[in-house]
Order: C-alpha cells, then sequence, then structure tokens
C-alpha cells in the first residue's frame, strides 16, 4: 500500500431496498460498486448529475450511511469491511473524518447558539474540558472562518447563508480533522459568496494539512480546486484523472457532454464550442440498464458489446481512467 493514502474506498457499494407492494422487493443502487483513492493533503472532486449518487458516496465513506459492501481504510486503517462479521466502530474515526453540508439552514441547529453548534463537537469527544479553553476554542474557530467572537450568542438565522456556511465549517473544523467531505459546500449560495467560500476552503487546507472530497456540480469550481476529479453516473465512477486532463483531453462520452454546457467567458471561443445534447430515456438507479449504464444516451454509435457488457474503469493513459469500451 502507498503510504500517502489517506483515504482507500475498494467496491464501495450502497443499496437502498424499496418495497413494492407483493411484488418481489427492489434496491436503489445507489452507489454500485466504486473504487477510488485520496493523498493526504490533496483534494478529489467528483461531479455529476443531479441524483448519480456523489452525496450518497460521501456520506457512505464516512459512515454517515452505513455500506452495503466494499471496504473503506482510512491511513491504512479499516473503516468498514463489508467481509468480516464483525463490523469495526466507526466512532473511533469521526474525530478525523467530518463533513460540510450542503444547506447550512438545514444542518445547524435553530434552537441552538452559534457558540454551541461549535463548541458540541468538543463536548461530545471530551476535547477542552476547561469551560474558559473551550471558550476560547470557539472564538478562535470563528475567526478563522470570518466571523467575529461576539457572534457566539447568536442564532443560525440571524445570519446569511454565507455566513451559516462558515458556522458549518467552523463546527467541521473543531475537532482538527484530516479529511473532510465537501457535500456541494456552495450550491445553496450567492454565486457572489461562492468565491469566498472556495478561496477560504483552499486557505484552510494549506494551513491545516487537510485532504477533502469536494463534491460539486459546477466543473469550473471543481477544476479550480481540485487536484483529480472523478465524474459519477448512475452509481459509478466513468472517469477519473487530473482535473487538468479531465477539462483538456476527456475521454468517456459523459464527460465530454458535461464541458459542453460549461459557459464559456470568452465569446469567440463560446461560438466555436459545440454543445452535446443528450437523447434517448433517463435511467433510474432502481432498474439500470445492462451492459454499460450510459449507453441509452451516448451520443457515439452503441454496439450490442455497449448494451451486453458493462465496461471496467481501466487505465487510457497516464493516471487516466475511463470507463468506455471505445476509450
Amino acid at each position: 500500500m502507498n503510504d500517502n493514502k489517506l483515504i482507500e474506498v475498494d467496491k464501495l457499494v450502497k443499496h437502498f431496498p424499496v418495497k413494492s407492494g407483493l411484488r418481489k422487493a427492489k434496491h436503489v443502487r445507489a452507489v454500485d460498486g466504486v473504487s477510488f483513492y485520496i493523498k493526504k493533503g490533496e483534494t478529489l472532486g467528483l461531479v455529476g448529475e443531479s441524483g448519480c449518487g456523489k452525496s450518497t458516496l460521501g456520506r457512505t465513506v464516512l459512515r454517515l450511511l452505513e455500506p452495503t459492501s466494499g471496504r473503506v481504510l482510512y491511513d491504512g486503517m479499516t473503516v468498514f469491511d463489508g467481509s468480516l462479521k464483525k463490523q469495526i466502530r466507526a466512532f473511533e474515526f469521526r474525530r478525523k473524518m467530518q463533513i460540510i453540508f450542503q444547506d447550512p439552514s438545514a444542518s445547524l441547529n435553530g434552537r441552538m447558539t452559534v457558540g454551541e453548534i461549535v463548541r458540541e463537537p468538543l463536548e461530545i469527544h471530551n476535547l477542552f474540558p476547561n469551560r474558559t479553553e473551550r471558550a476560547e476554542r470557539v472564538a478562535k474557530l470563528l475567526e478563522l472562518v470570518g466571523l467575529n467572537s461576539e457572534h457566539a450568542n447568536r442564532y443560525p438565522h440571524e445570519f446569511s447563508g454565507g455566513q451559516q456556511q462558515r458556522v458549518g465549517i467552523a463546527r467541521a473544523l473543531a475537532v482538527e480533522p484530516e479529511f473532510i467531505v465537501c457535500d456541494e459546500p456552495i450550491s445553496a449560495l450567492d454565486v457572489s459568496i461562492q468565491s469566498q467560500i472556495v478561496n477560504m476552503l483552499e486557505d484552510m487546507q494549506e494551513q491545516l494539512g487537510l485532504t477533502y472530497l469536494f463534491i460539486a456540480h459546477d466543473l469550473s469550481v471543481v477544476k479550480h480546486i481540485s487536484d483529480r476529479v472523478a465524474v459519477m453516473y448512475l452509481g459509478k465512477i466513468v472517469e477519473l484523472a487530473t482535473a487538468d486532463e479531465i477539462h483538456e483531453a476527456p475521454a468517456h462520452p459523459y464527460t465530454k457532454t458535461l464541458l459542453s454546457a460549461v459557459p464559456i467567458p470568452d465569446p469567440r471561443k463560446s461560438k466555436s464550442n459545440r454543445r452535446i445534447i443528450l437523447e434517448g430515456d433517463i435511467p433510474g438507479a432502481i432498474d439500470v440498464p445492462n451492459g454499460c449504464r450510459f449507453h441509452t444516451r451516448c451520443p457515439h454509435k452503441v454496439t450490442e458489446e455497449c448494451k451486453e457488457r458493462e465496461p471496467e474503469l481501466r487505465e487510457v493513459a497516464p493516471g487516466h481512467y475511463a470507463a468506455c469500451h471505445f476509450c
């Protein structure tokens, strides 16, 4: 094993059972055999359409959702292994792995003050047992995310969306984690605030040596903050490469489709950019297509192999992986 890998995910599966009357029970295959790793100090961007399983994957890695099967390792230590009869307790990893949620107004307890929200993780993990030290820690955390220590006595509804998200970030940082899942942390914010939050996350990563799984649907933001990018479609990773490689030489037709929809600020270049319009049925995560999951919408010529055999994620160039029979 490469000692530089902080997070390793191997064939991770998360299915949700769906009852359908007297018929045989089916499953929503939200995450269906995903493998990847994240190096220490790295940011892995995770992109894809709404409903492709991005957020479910992030929460399953943290075991906020219990995996169906597969394996998750943290710095070589097992967080989850579906092959073991006795599962590992996740609590010992809680300090090291945290999450920043998408909607700060929904993820902050409106009955608690900001100081209580940020202090709660310290109390759960029994950090800074002295009350004065905890108060000082809360004040430092608020200042770190650009808020005043006086804000500790206010309630979440008294803040703007951007300020609420800063509180959520302070809460995630309270227990000094090493790995943070950023679950679309800017999608619910005004465009004018988004860049401030992204820049702050980058600054904190450099200061504190953090490792990120950055989930988003905005490819331009993901390119800016990520070292590598994974593209997800219907519960599977279909392409994985460096951020520059994904944008300059995408291999999978789905990645090319996503990139064609990204607005280009230069009018001359924008005119020459050809938008790829997907046709065909949009499959659901319950009855996924046989073979390649993208074949019902693929703009390329679909063969019998595409319909019958599922492509593996294989290396098509050094460090560049794609799941397509023709890449």
